[in-house]
């Protein structure tokens, strides 16, 4: 059977809200990277049969199909189509599920996956700019006025018995793991800088402690344990990934760094909502016939910290191997631009490392998950 496999893998910095990147175009931040993916690949885009791109807020600078919008702001030939897909913050993790699937059932070829979001410019929940479009036999179902992903990792952290400290000592070594890397220079094969504007990932914080974060006041009840330090960053980023059949790659003359070992999604609870990593990876695992112990890193996007720890009480997962770079809570989490960012940090790390097999997971809105296996080639 032919194999999805992917190329190359890249991306911009994570910038701060109203931070460096903040005065760039989203489309003109999705065709940074779609430059440098050619520029690093040396594939001619004319033989790119779709970019499948994630973006979440699809409104003002982001509505009317940003990826083809990138597409041509990138100066790619016409004849290269875009489309443009949500799945929550799970968009353009759901991009390169989307992207490996044509290539593997032989309807497309060469596939450019990724996504965008800049959430200075296009900030979260401007396309539902009331702050709630759930109908009433929806909220009926389930009891409630509104959906709240703070709620819901208040929640998360209540059931599974996480106290503010232990979620504060989580969110202070995602910093620490982040600066490390940053500064082991193991973030410099998979960016693409933007020379003058932003060199590295603008939100990571040295030398915070337990006592600067019990300053912070909860974010989502007056005795809770959720707040801004604990939390993942509000940023822009943008990131891009080039899958193709394992047999174009050897045509073309390029060299693999992974393959799309398996790809799921899963729904679950959707008012605790953040819950849906823990039943998409045994799921993955399941179909794939791995363990957990066979993965040899992580990527469990930050969203706020009870969503990894969670993960980790549940999976039984080594907490070495999990965001062993820092996460978002250190580096940001632009929306629609998460899950190809995360699947960019995984691919480089494993090539990095000579590890064998990792796994990417990432909460939706609604109570749905991605989760990624892939394999190094």
């Amino acid at each position: 059977m032919r194999d999805a496999v992917i190329v190359d893998a890249v991306r911009t910095p994570i910038g701060r809200r109203r931070g460096a990147l903040s005065g760039i175009h989203p489309a003109d931040l999705s065709a940074h990277v779609l430059e440098a993916l050619v520029e690093r690949s040396g594939i001619d885009p004319s033989v790119i049969d779709d970019v499948v791109w994630g973006c979440v807020s699809q409104t003002s600078e982001q509505a009317t199909n940003i990826a083809r919008t990138a597409v041509l702001a990138a100066g790619w030939p016409e004849s290269v189509p875009g489309t443009t897909v949500s799945r929550a913050c799970g968009s353009s993790q759901q991009a390169v599920s989307m992207a490996a699937a044509a290539v593997i059932s032989g309807q497309q070829d060469v596939v450019v996956a990724g996504g965008v979001e800049s959430m200075s410019r296009v900030p979260m929940g401007s396309a539902a700019p009331d702050g709630e479009n759930q109908p009433a036999t929806v909220l009926d179902r389930y009891g409630v006025d509104r959906f709240s992903q703070g709620v819901g990792a208040e929640m998360m952290a209540e059931k599974w018995a996480l106290s503010r400290t232990a979620l504060d000592e989580f969110s202070l070594r995602s910093h620490e793991r982040a600066a490390t890397a940053a500064d082991n220079g193991a973030f410099d094969g998979q960016l693409a800088p933007i020379t003058g504007v932003l060199e590295g990932d603008e939100g990571i914080r040295r030398g915070g402690t337990l006592e600067s974060m019990s300053t912070l006041k909860p974010a989502f009840k007056d005795d809770g344990v959720i707040h801004a330090g604990n939390a993942s960053q509000i940023s822009d980023g943008s990131g891009a990934l080039l899958v193709m059949g394992d047999d174009t790659a050897r045509k073309l003359g390029l060299s693999p760094i992974a393959r799309v070992h398996t790809a799921v999604v899963a729904g679950d609870d959707p008012v605790m909502m953040l819950a849906g990593p823990i039943a998409a990876t045994a799921k993955a695992l399941e179909r794939s016939g791995l363990s957990i112990g066979d993965i040899g890193a992580f990527e469990i996007n930050e969203a706020f910290a009870p969503v990894p720890l969670a993960w980790q009480i549940e999976t039984g997962a080594d907490p070495e191997r999990v965001n062993p770079l820092g996460g978002a809570i250190a580096v940001g989490h632009p929306l629609g631009g998460s899950g190809a960012i995360l699947m960019t940090r995984l691919i480089h790390h494993m090539r990095d490392n000579g590890i064998r097999y990792g796994l990417q997971s990432m909460c939706e809105a609604g109570g749905m998950a991605n989760a990624t296996i892939v394999e190094l080639v």
